[in-house]
């Protein structure tokens, strides 16, 4: 597995590995898993049920959403956890020993040739709730963003260039726009609303 993140590039467990495959390059079609769309859904911190009704269920919708817009089937799960847990791994696979807002693992890179769709995607809730807050938006709305954001990494998208970052956010504001969510990304009082990078 390969972890993503929104803030740097990312090594593999076995060694410095950067997805330099531009967006938008066609490796043919993604891999579909023959078991259909199985989204599993861990909520390791309560506060997740405090910001919101019914965590689990928003979870679902905005991953099923984005599998739909982008036409792929896998498994994903997804753990809403806390900053420490979310800081632990970030330490462990990207040598970064401090949280963030959105860990993704892939269970094959795009482009590998395996056959199997699909990743665990991580979010760490005090510092998604602070973002949210910054940005002037709700938990559960920075919640879907940041699960759009994932499955999209799922997905082969990055944002290590500008070009890409670029059209990963445009993917971003469609599928959300699709599920009624604002644009992350449109500015508000002179700088972009999105979570920084």
């Amino acid at each position: 597995m390969e972890p993503r993140s929104r803030i740097a590039p990312v090594p593999s467990p076995d060694g410095v590995h950067e997805d330099t495959r531009p967006v938008g390059q066609d490796d043919g079609p993604v891999p579909q898993s023959p078991f259909g769309d199985d989204i599993d859904v861990s909520i390791t911190d309560r506060r997740w049920h405090m910001a919101m009704r019914d965590p689990a269920r928003e979870v679902k919708r905005a991953v099923r959403a984005a599998m739909r817009e982008l036409g792929v089937s896998g498994g994903v799960s997804v753990v809403l956890a806390d900053d420490r847990t979310v800081q632990r791994l970030n330490h462990l696979h990207r040598d970064r020993n401090r949280p963030t807002n959105v860990l993704t693992f892939e269970y094959a890179p795009a482009g590998s040739g395996a056959w199997l769709w699909g990743g665990d995607i991580m979010l760490a809730f005090p510092t998604v709730a602070r973002e949210a807050r910054a940005a002037g938006r709700t938990v559960r709305n920075h919640m879907m963003h940041l699960l759009v954001h994932g499955v999209l990494h799922l997905s082969g998208y990055d944002h290590h260039h500008a070009g890409d970052a670029r059209a990963m956010e445009m993917e971003e504001a469609r599928i959300l726009g699709r599920m009624g969510i604002p644009n992350p990304w449109k500015h508000r009082n002179g700088r972009a609303a999105g979570a920084a990078r």
